[in-house]
């Protein structure tokens, strides 16, 4: 794979240059042309090379994001052989936990550590890095029923078991024309502390405030008669062997699973179909705070996918080994680099520009001891 930045990231390839000298590590840059495939116009990019660095990285935490993890991880292999990366997901919650034990180098996680949590982290202060967000689908299975449109009152009262048969009067009523089962309604979700569940219900709270009654969080009290599954790939799958089930997964675990989700009615008034442009849509009218925490849940715009859901790695600001901390900084610029350019291959949007060079500045905040 030729390494190269992204198309739109000039400027960031020339904080990421200033990065690596910042933090003693040589650079060796060429330009080269390459071709915009949307719009066929050369752009020039920058090559970056860095020293080459040795350390292994343990980390675990959201399994959100892990498909993309795991490709960034491949190919960054290719850039620095002496760093492994090794990944374990097992949940937003499960990731924090492992980084506030100081028991991992990093966590991903889908949602915030509460301020009262926050002293017990044993590293000191944290950091939040975005690196992707995508869309949580409300994926079915329903083989007869190839287009389905769902609003948030009417995906309340089906999680809540409110409504519990496919041809309830209510889902008919979105669904006009479309001829659906008396087939029962089999609920998928997360067994685990989950950052994929926060944002769901978080969801469901914002859009439907009146109808959905069990909050919000990384684990919720749902209904008795519903089946839980370990990480998305355990909910997916949920669906994908039970005729009638329903279930909320990430959309890179749907697509890989071959599951049916439904388009949902945004802000606007329009139903919305859970793609990478919908979610980019979402990502653009975001308020992004100081801490690089951002909510584009339930987001303005005619375009935008409602259920879109950011996701971060959680650091540790100083970092007490050094060869590790340069490693994890390494990494850390190549997801918000060269892996932006991977995000759409396993079916996450890439952050927008400002929030990418807002990343990068995150990521050189981070303290690494003096040689």
């Amino acid at each position: 794979m030729r390494r190269q930045f992204p198309r739109f990231a000039s400027p960031v390839a020339v904080a990421l240059a200033f990065a690596l000298v910042a933090t003693g590590c040589g650079t060796d840059e060429t330009d080269e042309a390459t071709s915009d495939g949307a719009s066929g116009q050369q752009n020039t990019v920058t090559t970056v090379k860095e020293d080459p660095i040795s350390a292994t990285l343990d980390a675990s935490g959201a399994t959100f994001p892990k498909a993309f993890y795991d490709e960034a991880i491949s190919q960054y292999k290719t850039v620095q052989p002496g760093v492994t990366v090794n990944y374990a997901g097992g949940g937003s919650g499960q990731g924090r936990n492992q980084l506030r034990d100081n028991l991992v180098a990093f966590a991903g996680s889908d949602g915030l550590v509460k301020e009262e949590d926050k002293p017990s982290y044993k590293g000191g202060e944290l950091l939040y890095v975005p690196t992707v967000a995508a869309p949580i689908t409300v994926s079915y299975n329903l083989p007869d029923v190839r287009d389905l449109q769902l609003d948030a009152d009417t995906i309340a009262k089906i999680f809540q078991r409110q409504t519990t048969r496919w041809d309830d009067p209510a889902i008919a009523a979105l669904n006009s024309g479309v001829r659906l089962p008396s087939t029962d309604i089999t609920i998928a979700h997360r067994s685990d502390g989950s950052g994929t569940t926060e944002n769901f219900s978080k969801y469901l709270v914002a859009a439907a405030p009146g109808t959905w009654t069990l909050g919000s969080g990384s684990t919720v009290e749902w209904p008795s008669g519903t089946q839980a599954g370990n990480g998305n790939q355990g909910v997916a799958q949920i669906v994908k062997s039970t005729p009638g089930a329903v279930g909320y997964v990430d959309l890179s675990d749907a697509k890989a699973t071959q599951l049916q989700f439904a388009r949902v009615k945004n802000k606007a008034g329009r139903f919305v179909a859970p793609t990478l442009e919908a979610a980019s849509a979402a990502l653009a009218g975001a308020q992004v705070n100081a801490d690089l925490s951002y909510d584009p849940l339930n987001a303005d715009g005619a375009d935008s996918y409602p259920v879109t859901a950011p996701t971060w790695i959680l650091v540790y600001k100083n970092q007490p080994d050094r060869s590790k901390g340069l490693a994890l900084k390494s990494f850390l610029r190549f997801l918000l680099t060269e892996g932006q350019n991977l995000a759409r291959t396993v079916d996450y949007a890439a952050l927008p520009q400002t929030l990418q060079e807002r990343s990068l500045a995150q990521i050189e905040s981070i303290v690494v001891p003096a040689p």
